[in-house]
């Protein structure tokens, strides 16, 4: 990650000495000018402020920063198109008011900018509004590929779109519509599943869901929060080992090159994109990999040849977090090769006023045509109209009751329920809430960081109680109230001993094991084998329960193919967010099991990834147990 370097003085700062269309200095448009009349049409309005901007104002709104790098009085002065947070990136405190005020002070000196014109801010909501400590943590969606159910995806949608109005952040990062052919990546649970249609689903489900926005926004306001459709293109068909990004350690397949052909690009990965604009995504973010060693930042032929001349996208194309650098060892060259292949906004994410500079060099030279900023710019001010940007610039501070609400709490519940997938099961489950004895083990049993995954608080997430919701241990409390419950996160119950001294033993044991939190490349994982300590929990559990259910947290399908032969029971819950009470509502049979897996179970490594070696899986794509 690019460390931040000093700001330049104000006399050499891009923004700082800028000149109006007329060659006076700038004062505030009145709001007289049509662009500001709502009963317009957007595309007059648009016309209108496009023709009022000078160049240093239209470079500024293709310019997205991280909100720690921004200098407030350059949102005004450069007129800085969007800012964003970064994940972990939050007020300093961290609550849904403090997030409002945060965003609303950044928007009052965008509309103090002599054309006005607000801010987007971004964040990467793609489990619910995961920044926000207290919001609704809903299951990743590798959970909801399981669960099948676009109505189910679409409300998820609205109701991240309230906790995010409630917070002024009207640009969700999200969905991810990448089609993963290999479960190693760091990725796979940010995808809906390894089949096409089923991507090309419940991605555009979520973009509806997201615009429309429930009561979020006014009736008449188009978008209530501005889904992206990412990463154009193929990151989901990346090869092993074909990546060369180092953040910590080296990526291995997370931002590599898709070494496919054309017919395959398009029949896997591209169709999830003509859905998205079917649903009327309006931003869609490239991808940091590359298809055939070109990186997709610099792809004219799929940015503008595909997505804008032959597929019709009218949106704008964001690049993804410092996308434009690792073009070329020379800015200038970088920066001129990804705006003319098709990038029409720059999350720059730092030193902006380099970008600024280097864009408006560019642009004074020729090397950027004229005509690819006003197209890239009436693209993205077509957004902000849409999103109702003009008129309601602030929070939606009225739906701040919403952010972690009893009635999201329920729907998030709701897809846990409907996300479990039931593997095995030899007369276990439904398990009697009048149970005598229960054992739970398993430090995954008792973490709602666990139970979340990446993208929740941190970027990588974090273990601990790091947001409000409930375990799965305390929900197995909750509804075994007859049974006696011990929980040991080692599995040790040494201490669990009948009247004469001898070792109890559990009517049933239930271990909850997994993945510790992980996001992107950080995920990536050459062997997805169940780990050593799991795997010492579990047996430790084994001989001290008559029967065994083991419950899997993870972000893919992992190695346990001998380790299942000594369970009784398995299911896979994957990341469920924060409501694990879920969890123990189908347990218990208060429901049925419904879940169907989204991606192939391999039964070894040596199958891995089965799009490749073609084996027989240990579970195929589509299976699920009712009982």
């Amino acid at each position: 990650m690019q460390k931040r370097g000093p700001l330049p003085r104000a006399e050499t700062h891009p923004c700082a000495r800028q000149a109006s269309p007329s060659g006076g200095t700038h004062t505030s448009v009145g709001g007289s000018a049509p662009y500001r009349n709502p009963h317009l049409a957007v595309e007059e309005r648009v016309a209108d402020l496009l023709a009022r901007m000078t160049l240093e104002e239209k470079i500024g709104q293709m310019t997205l920063v991280e909100k720690g790098s921004i200098r407030p009085e350059d949102i005004a002065t450069c007129c800085i198109g969007a800012l964003l947070s970064g994940g972990g990136s939050a007020p300093p405190v961290n609550s849904p008011a403090a997030w409002a005020d945060m965003v609303d002070g950044f928007q009052e000196y965008a509309l103090r900018s002599r054309l006005g014109i607000p801010l987007l801010y971004g964040v990467d909501a793609v489990h619910g509004h995961g920044n926000v400590y207290g919001a609704t943590i809903f299951p990743h969606n590798i959970g909801l590929g399981a669960a099948r159910d676009p109505d189910l995806v679409e409300r998820i949608g609205r109701a991240t779109a309230e906790e995010m109005a409630a917070t002024g952040t009207y640009w969700n990062y999200a969905p991810v519509v990448a089609v993963p052919q290999d479960i190693r990546w760091g990725r796979t649970y940010e995808g809906f599943g390894e089949e096409t249609e089923l991507v090309s689903t419940l991605g555009s489900a979520c973009i509806r869901g997201l615009h429309d926005g429930g009561r979020a926004r006014r009736p008449e306001v188009p978008i209530a929060v501005l889904a992206t459709a990412k990463h154009y293109l193929g990151d989901g068909g990346t090869a092993w080992d074909s990546s060369r990004t180092f953040n910590i350690r080296r990526y291995r397949i997370d931002q590599g090159d898709a070494r496919v052909d054309e017919a395959t690009l398009r029949a896997v990965h591209l169709p999830p994109y003509v859905a998205a604009l079917r649903a009327g995504a309006r931003c869609i973010m490239a991808s940091l990999s590359s298809w055939q060693g070109t990186k997709m930042h610099a792809h004219r032929y799929l940015l503008t040849d595909v997505l804008k001349h032959e597929l019709g996208f009218q949106g704008f194309v964001v690049s993804d977090w410092e996308g434009v650098q690792p073009l070329s060892e020379d800015y200038y060259t970088a920066v001129v090769t990804a705006i003319r292949a098709g990038i029409d906004m720059v999350m720059v994410p730092y030193d902006y006023p380099t970008f600024i500079a280097t864009l408006k060099r560019a642009a004074e030279r020729g090397d950027v045509p004229l005509e690819r900023i006003d197209d890239a710019v009436r693209r993205i001010l077509i957004a902000k109209f849409l999103v109702g940007l003009f008129e309601r610039p602030y929070a939606e501070r009225s739906l701040l009751p919403t952010v972690g609400s009893p009635e999201h709490r329920e729907l998030a519940r709701e897809a846990v329920r409907r996300s479990l997938v039931l593997l095995k099961n030899e007369g276990v489950l439904p398990l009697a809430k009048d149970t005598p004895l229960i054992f739970v083990a398993g430090q995954a049993a008792d973490d709602i960081g666990m139970q979340c995954g990446g993208w929740t608080i941190e970027w990588q997430g974090k273990n601990g109680n790091i947001t409000p919701g409930t375990s799965i241990l305390e929900g197995i409390r909750r509804t075994a109230v007859g049974a006696t419950i011990q929980y040991d996160r080692m599995g040790r119950f040494d201490t669990a001993l009948d009247p004469g001294g001898r070792p109890l033993l559990a009517d049933v044991g239930i271990g909850v094991v997994g993945e510790m939190p992980y996001a992107e490349g950080l995920g990536d994982r050459e062997d997805l084998s169940l780990s050593r300590e799991d795997l010492a929990v579990l047996e430790r559990l084994r001989q001290r329960c008559r029967r065994m259910l083991v419950i899997l947290l993870s972000g893919r399908p992992l190695i346990m193919t001998e380790a299942m032969a000594h369970w009784d029971a398995f299911v896979a819950a994957w990341l469920p967010g924060s409501e694990g009470q879920g969890i123990a509502d189908v347990l218990f049979g208060d429901f049925p099991f419904s879940g169907k897996l989204p991606y192939a179970w391999p039964r070894s490594m040596d199958q891995v990834p089965l799009a490749v070696t073609g084996g027989t899986p240990l579970f195929p794509f589509g299976y699920g147990l009712e009982r």
